[in-house]
């Protein structure tokens, strides 16, 4: 490879991807000194919730949310992302009643996600809201709501979902961290659930596996 000089569009480019660094580094700070006992409640909500936690959220909500609901069942709480769309249209066969549901909106107001609470209320869920409209609709209609505003997204034109989506996918770390240490969620349990890859390999490998013994040996 040949060495080059940072041309100034490059360092520009520099520039850019450590404003957005910081943006976002700034915006989960400030969202984390606003939690308040409402965390304590979503998280023994959760921790109490004898069937699954149902995670949903549309567009780029809908990806943290997969994100969220992946992160908790790696983690020792039993969760599904369920899309809020398909679900009125015959996948609320999978809520059970004792179930959590956790929605996942920026603006809290998107019609398709408000229109799952109502039905997840008929099962008895219990509803967590995790959005940066503490007034919007869906913090009204959920028990708990898990407030996640940003002053300003990342994105220059403040309109892609960037430091609001980074925040809401913290939140939903910050949760399923919470249960596993409420759980006594061991490295031991961890690797049950990770039988394969590097994680699991680095958990899981014994040193018989791998070592030659007796006739074995190479003499």
């Amino acid at each position: 490879m040949t060495d080059r000089t940072d041309s100034p569009a490059d360092a520009a480019l520099l520039d850019s991807g450590r404003r957005t660094f910081a943006a976002e580094a700034a915006a989960l700070a400030a969202v984390g000194e606003r939690l308040d006992a409402a965390f304590g409640h979503a998280a023994r909500a959760m921790f109490d919730c004898h069937g699954s936690v149902l995670v949903t959220g549309l567009g780029k909500s809908g990806l943290v949310a997969r994100k969220v609901a992946a992160t908790l069942t790696a983690t020792g709480t039993p969760s599904v992302f369920i899309h809020p769309v398909e679900a009125t249209h015959g996948d609320l066969g999978i809520v059970r009643r004792g179930d959590v549901l956790i929605a996942i909106s920026r603006s809290g107001n998107n019609r398709e996600v408000n229109n799952l609470v109502a039905p997840c209320r008929h099962f008895g869920l219990t509803v967590v809201a995790i959005t940066g409209a503490v007034a919007g609709e869906l913090a009204q209609l959920s028990d708990i709501v898990l407030a996640c505003p940003v002053e300003r997204e990342a994105c220059p034109l403040n309109l892609t979902p960037t430091s609001s989506a980074t925040a809401a996918a913290v939140m939903g770390d910050a949760l399923a961290l919470a249960l596993l240490e409420l759980r006594g969620f061991t490295a031991q349990d961890f690797a049950v659930f990770h039988p394969s890859g590097v994680l699991g390999r680095s958990l899981l490998l014994r040193v018989r596996e791998l070592m030659h013994t007796g006739d074995q040996l190479p003499t």
